[in-house]
């Protein structure tokens, strides 16, 4: 697959001006109107007025990401808040009501039932979705919900601590909590944890906010709760809150088990009476920290060789990405926090954000991101940009599997044979020690939105309540308990993606079953991987991890047998 057409093509447009540009609600609104007011009177006439919407939603949604991008990558820049800022007050509640009478055209319309029913079924199914979900009183509390979100990655952006003389963001920070050197682990968790309780009253009130907004727009909108509405609005169509909470049980009794006797283990080659909350991070080996790459430009050079080794697909992808300027990596002030590829439906290339400082945990992350980026450039080419969009469980797939499979030859990475084993030993022990994070961050979720007008007091007791249910009794938090009640501030999904976290479960799962699949079958998992992610959103998430060789399960006897599989990985790694 070459990607030079991509590189060097400006958008392709039959129904916007060419250089049509988005800078005020007047620029979009005739495009709109002109879509309401037309006469369908053919099938033909309503593909092309569905084509020509297309054309519209996409460019808006390149336009939208790149200011997010822009703001991301500094915050502290004014003009790129404020450009933000703009769309999300002046332009998205304008679009809205449009969107839902276009909506409405389009499945009122004589026509509808002479379209390809198979081709269109997962579409028309959001649609209808959509206009069901619609209040038009939810409008303004949109609005008003993204602009406050917003506020969470600006407090976050600000928070660095001072360590040797230097300031170092969080994210530069916690790559000395994998430091040999015991009392450096502490002195650094102790800085964050001071840090960031500088700004809980902050937090708690931005979400407090953010809480009383969600659960007003779910009454409007006719549901009992925040939870129900969101399902519904996340497009849960393949799977419910029940499955959710059978998710939340299995991983307590299948996963604990495996993570207190790994505990157990840490504790005792570690030599200490009593495990740290800043004894979690560090390599039980006692060797110094893994050390993948120094520069910005040796990660992406030794990413493009990996992700060649693997595919030489993947390695294209990220090469093209650098040709294009599409990579912003490393850890700065002023930087929002967190990681992600930004897929840009009209240019074609995705976008990658991350955080690195220099970590092993950053070379995964790349690994992560690039899988999303991969899934990108494989559905450029179908037709509509909602086919381009993935649900969640499909997209975290082929990110977590992405990073399972180029394990083989994280070579490119790590020279030294030791090293390497003790890279991909370390992935597993991370992949099984996420699941039981997932079941925390969700299962609070479901707690708190499902428990109207609890106080923040309750809700710090929930969040301990169900995180005593996930972590090891053998970690001694003495001295940090306010810590640990606001753990949950870290995690930025509570506050701008509600209910998108259970999605990395799911997709780890089935990330598990492609490696194992890989492990059996190099060329046949890769090449159903390439497949199933090809599908973009025209299949149904079941569907599509069937084509992948794979099930969409979460049940305790599935969890069980990948995790058993993960274990004699990790065992193999030891030997």
């Amino acid at each position: 697959m070459e990607f030079n057409s991509i590189k060097n093509s400006p958008p392709k447009r039959n129904f916007l001006p060419a250089n049509f540009k988005l800078s005020a609600w007047e620029d979009v609104k005739q495009f709109f109107t002109e879509l309401e007011e037309r006469p369908i009177n053919s099938t033909e006439d309503l593909e092309k007025w569905m084509l020509d919407r297309n054309e519209l939603d996409t460019a808006m949604m390149e336009d939208y990401r790149w200011r997010y991008i822009k703001m991301s990558c500094n915050s502290q820049d004014e003009s790129f808040n404020d450009s933000y800022t703009l769309f999300l007050k002046e332009i998205t509640p304008k679009c809205i009501p449009f969107q839902n009478s276009l909506n409405l055209k389009l499945i009122e319309s004589p026509f509808l039932n002479s379209l390809d029913q198979e081709k269109y079924f997962i579409y028309l199914r959001s649609i209808k979705k959509e206009i069901e979900l619609y209040s038009e009183k939810n409008v303004e509390i949109f609005t008003q919900v993204k602009v406050a979100a917003q506020k969470f990655g600006e407090i976050a952006s600000q928070m660095t601590i001072e360590f040797k003389g230097k300031e170092l963001t969080f994210q530069q920070a916690g790559a000395f909590l994998e430091s040999p050197d015991r009392a450096v682990r502490e002195e650094i968790f102790t800085k964050v944890s001071k840090r960031r309780f500088e700004n809980k009253e902050e937090l708690d009130t931005l979400f407090t906010t953010l809480y009383d907004l969600r659960m007003e727009s779910s009454k409007n909108a006719g549901f009992q709760n925040f939870r129900d509405y969101k399902f519904a609005d996340l497009g849960r169509f393949d799977y419910s809150p029940v499955d959710c909470i059978q998710f939340h049980k299995a991983v307590a009794t299948e996963i604990m088990p495996l993570i207190e006797n790994t505990m157990k283990i840490r504790k005792e080659v570690l030599g200490l009476e009593q495990l740290r909350p800043w004894d979690l991070s560090i390599d039980t080996s006692g060797a110094t920290s893994l050390k993948p790459f120094e520069t910005e430009d040796e990660l992406i050079d030794k990413s493009i060789e990996c992700l060649a080794n693997t595919h030489p697909l993947f390695g294209e992808c990220l090469q093209t990405m650098q040709e294009m300027n599409r990579l912003d990596l490393f850890s700065r002030k002023g930087k929002r926090p967190g990681g992600y590829n930004m897929p840009l439906p009209e240019s074609g290339v995705p976008f990658v954000f991350m955080n690195a400082a220099k970590t092993f945990k950053d070379m995964r992350v790349m690994m992560h991101e690039c899988g999303h980026a991969v899934h990108a450039f494989l559905v450029n080419d179908l037709e509509l940009t909602s086919f381009k969009r993935p649900p969640s469980e499909v997209a975290e797939l082929a990110a977590m599997a992405m990073e399972l499979m180029t394990m083989d030859n994280w070579g490119a990475f790590f020279k030294d044979e030791n090293e390497l084993r003790r890279a991909r030993y370390l992935q597993l022990d991370r992949v099984l020690d996420l699941l039981p994070w997932i079941a925390t961050v969700d299962k609070f979720q479901h707690w708190v939105y499902t428990n109207p007008g609890h106080t923040i007091a309750e809700r710090d007791t929930a969040w301990i309540a169900i995180l005593d249910e996930y972590t090891s009794d053998l970690v001694d938090w003495e001295g940090f308990e306010e810590t640990r009640t606001k753990l949950w501030h870290r995690q930025l999904h509570i506050f701008e993606l509600p209910f998108y976290y259970i999605e990395y479960g799911f997709a780890q799962l089935g990330a598990i079953a492609i490696w194992k699949q890989y492990c059996e079958n190099p060329d046949l998992a890769i090449q159903n991987y390439i497949n199933a992610l090809k599908l973009g959103y025209t299949k149904t998430i079941g569907e599509i991890y069937e084509e992948a060789g794979i099930k969409f399960d979460f049940s305790s006897t599935y969890i069980r047998e990948l995790a058993a599989f993960i274990q004699g990985k990790m065992k193999e790694y030891l030997d």
